[in-house]
């Protein structure tokens, strides 16, 4: 008998064909065998037109679960919601040990916390050269700058050659908080050893072509702007950007106003990244029920909600008060952020909501307040230059981003392979080559329940939404006999018929004529009645208001004693 030969692999869950979510599989060992370690287990966010009433939405990590007992370690490579929030819900499903950096480790342990999951299985690593053995792999993090403290790559040593990770990252020498990203330090991870075999790299901002700027950029024109404004000062950022958040503070203190946080996300964030000693000499900060005694024109306020989010602190002050906080005429609202792509609705009723108020809302003004945490097309084609990989993999980006990614690769003589969630990619050649696709997808946490993208309840929810529902009762008694008239309720539907009379009326006239003359064998058969009724109540609403509504029927049978 042969022994199987050993194969390097890549298998994306999360993350390739979109941005956030992000969860990566990378697995080392004879073939269905492969020891697998896990780099981050992220969300998305929802929206109403696809995932009505969602609260999160995680990667479908059911091919994982499967393999549960081959999986050696997690590794969170950061602490933004995309790359750690799915930690608390789907770690029960893999049970392996986490390693994390101390102040991502702080926020997975929060994530554990909250959903009651064991927090001894979260172990804090500090960055190269300290290496955690993980099966066959040697894990090491290296520091990158980013839109959060203490973001990492990661250095993943196997037999098969070196691979790294980026994770998301930007070359920044001034970050203000957290560490500059070191060329001298990535130079020498180039040229150990064999090299690097494969770069999985980010993709958010190939389609940016001029270079990234640095965070320090945004201080002057911040403290300008603040300067120059009189009444309350309100800016809202992401709550993880604790670099912006003591930018902002500290552009609030100098321009002589007291500063207020609003907002648990970024209180939170301020607590980990103090706690953590990745932030220090952060500006006093008032609580919300000292702040309303400050004359508006010595206030600043720091508030989460930068897109939109419907109860976050920007939101609630844009419909009236909020902790006894409100905005007024000639007050300034600064957008310190960039709005995400499908969060422009819900952004732009915000700024109407300040703008019908007299506020002053600024934007971004084209980078002149806000800069991003990744890497641009001249920075990535630096990076490729830099740890000249022989393979390279796209990630985190949408699939025209990952496209453009290998395109830019390719030019500069690397292979490279697109790979979207569930493609199995073998590395262990010279060339990436694609072994398998996986079933994957993404799973709703609905409530306190993660459902399946296919158990139907998104799905019913939108077409309710969408065609709005009717119940319909009916009761027979033991002969399977008509009892009474049938009982017609609506919800999401116009109330009167095209006529101007009751649909209701409308549905239960057609629906007593079926039953007075319906066959005993579909009176008998709670299927055939249900399909019947269905029929109906769709064929009446349609004629009537141009619905198709959803249907449900509640059959009851009397049983004689």
């Amino acid at each position: 008998m042969t022994k199987s030969k050993d194969r390097l692999i890549y298998l994306p869950l999360g993350g390739a064909g979109e941005i956030g979510m992000n969860t990566y599989v990378f697995g080392y060992g004879p073939e269905g065998k492969e020891r697998l370690i896990v780099v981050d287990l992220g969300v998305s966010f929802p929206d109403m037109d696809s995932s009505p009433g969602v609260d999160l939405i995680m990667a479908d990590i059911s091919w994982l679960e499967a393999n549960q007992s081959r999986v050696e370690a997690i590794f969170i490579t950061h602490a933004h919601e995309d790359h750690v929030g799915g930690l608390g819900h789907l770690w029960p499903k893999i049970k392996a040990p986490v390693y994390a950096r101390a102040f991502t480790a702080a926020i997975a342990t929060l994530k554990m916390e909250e959903q009651g999951q064991p927090l001894d299985v979260i172990h804090v690593v500090k960055p190269r050269p300290e290496v955690v053995e993980a099966g066959p792999f040697r894990v090491q993090f290296v520091p990158v700058s980013h839109s959060i403290p203490e973001s990492s790559a990661l250095v993943i040593d196997t037999p098969a050659g070196r691979i790294v990770h980026t994770a998301d990252f930007k070359l920044d020498g001034t970050p203000i908080v957290g560490e500059p990203f070191d060329p001298a330090e990535w130079h020498r991870i180039a040229h150990e050893g064999d090299g690097v075999k494969v770069l999985t790299c980010d993709s958010t901002n190939v389609f940016s072509p001029a270079p990234g700027r640095s965070e320090a950029t945004l201080a002057d024109p911040i403290a300008k702007l603040i300067a120059g404004r009189e009444g309350m000062f309100v800016a809202t950022t992401f709550a993880s950007n604790v670099a912006r958040l003591k930018t902002l503070a500290e552009a609030g203190r100098a321009a002589g106003r007291s500063v207020c946080l609003l907002g648990r996300a970024m209180k939170r964030m301020l607590t980990a990244a103090v706690e953590t000693g990745v932030l220090k000499d952060f500006p006093p900060i008032l609580e919300a029920e000292e702040a309303v005694e400050v004359p508006r024109g010595n206030l600043m306020l720091i508030v989460t909600g930068s897109q939109g989010e419907r109860r976050a602190a920007s939101a609630q002050l844009s419909r009236g008060k909020y902790l006894g906080l409100e905005m007024k005429e000639r007050d300034t609202f600064l957008f310190s952020s960039k709005t995400i792509p499908g969060n422009e609705r819900d952004v732009i009723r915000i700024m109407n909501a300040f703008s019908e108020m007299g506020v002053d809302v600024v934007d971004d003004h084209g980078g002149l307040y806000h800069v991003s945490g990744h890497a641009n097309r001249p920075d990535l084609e630096a990076v490729h230059e830099l740890l000249r990989p022989k393979i390279l993999i796209p990630m985190h980006g949408e699939h025209r981003h990952l496209r453009e990614h290998c395109k830019l690769g390719i030019a500069k003589g690397i292979a490279a392979e697109l790979a979207v969630n569930g493609t199995m990619v073998d590395l262990t050649g010279d060339e990436p080559d694609i072994v398998e696709f996986i079933d994957t997808g993404r799973v709703y946490l609905d409530g306190t329940v993660l459902i399946g993208a296919l158990d139907g309840v998104v799905r019913d929810r939108i077409r309710m939404a969408l065609n709005g529902h009717v119940l319909v009762t009916v009761i027979l008694d033991e002969d399977d006999q008509p009892l009474g008239e049938a009982w017609v309720e609506t919800m999401g539907l116009t109330g009167v018929t095209r006529r101007g009379a009751p649909l209701t009326d409308a549905i239960e006239a057609d629906l007593n004529e079926f039953l007075e003359g319906a066959p005993d064998k579909v009176l008998a058969d709670d299927d055939k009645m249900d399909e019947a009724i269905r029929k109906i109540v769709r064929q009446v609403t349609l004629e009537e208001v141009g619905k198709k509504p959803e249907v449900t029927v509640v059959t009851s049978r009397l049983v004689a004693d």
